[in-house]
């Protein structure tokens, strides 16, 4: 069961990645993240009956978890922005290669040679992404090389960052419900985009209420984050293969890079990908 939820999570997740770019056509980074953020809280609201309860402690590294990921999204919207959602798509799936690290190092998870093998498919189709010499290089719609480099790195910034976020949800899952983390760590996102908005003075423009691909993020957000903390609260479940299950995403980028977006060199992509796809499944069968 805990396989199929977050199987669920990984295809939701493709499609936000569709939704974020489509949003931040019309808005700026924070605009999208403050609002959509807050109308996430709204739809959390009913879960608060269930969510109290919370030591001062596990407020704590409840708002630990929501600035990691505060910052995280702030880091991959600015490369979603910039980048081709595809290429967004296949890059994001080096998290797995931290999400495992961290699996075995501080959960003492065990490495076994399919997990091995999987990862090893995984840094290959990574590898190949970046220096296949068959394929011309895609032309990056940045000002220049130096922020076209700028928004890899926030890209992999961002897949650092959900790591060790989901590292904390296997941990935190421990001792609390789902609707203690995804009630709390809604609303301290919400305060945290807030204060940076007062701080850094960025204008919102009331249009964005008008932008339904806001709303769509939302409403994405908390169904696959509700799937994503219930498979955490397995015992049995595995910081590694749910890593890796999670990756079914970049399927739907990539889809979503051809249709919606006509992005080039997809078949390159998908080359990438299904290399990572197989180090995927060798990896859960293990």
């Amino acid at each position: 069961m805990w396989m199929i939820l977050v199987l669920v999570y990984g295809l939701i997740k493709g499609i936000r990645e569709i939704c974020k770019k489509k949003a931040l056509e019309k808005n700026s980074v924070i605009e999208v993240l403050l609002v959509y953020t807050f109308i996430s809280f709204l739809i959390c609201i009913p879960q608060f009956p269930e969510a109290k309860g919370l030591t001062i402690n596990q407020y704590f590294w409840v708002a630990v978890k929501a600035f990691i990921i505060f910052v995280a999204w702030i880091a991959g919207f600015k490369a979603v922005k910039n980048l081709p959602i595809s290429l967004c798509g296949v890059l994001d799936l080096s998290r797995v290669l931290f999400a495992s690290l961290l699996g075995v190092l501080v959960l003492g998870e065990q490495i076994t040679i399919y997990k091995a093998v999987g990862l090893l498919f995984v840094s290959i189709g990574l590898m190949f992404l970046k220096f296949n010499p068959f394929v011309k290089k895609e032309h990056l719609p940045a000002s220049d090389s130096k922020s076209s480099t700028f928004c890899v790195f926030l890209a992999f910034l961002s897949c650092i960052l959900n790591a060790v976020s989901g590292l904390m949800d296997k941990i935190l899952m421990k001792e609390i419900n789902s609707s203690q983390l995804q009630f709390w760590y809604v609303l301290f996102m919400v305060i945290f985009y807030a204060l940076y908005t007062l701080v850094r003075r960025v204008k919102i423009n009331k249009s964005i209420l008008k932008n339904i691909w806001v709303w769509f993020l939302a409403i994405g957000l908390i169904a696959m984050d509700k799937c994503l903390f219930i498979a955490n609260g397995y015992p049995e479940s595995q910081v590694t293969v749910m890593t890796l299950i999670k990756q079914v995403s970049v399927i739907v980028a990539i889809i979503g890079g051809k249709f919606v977006f006509k992005e080039k060199n997809i078949l390159h992509k998908i080359i990438c990908a299904a290399i990572i796809i197989i180090g995927i499944l060798i990896g859960i069968m293990g």
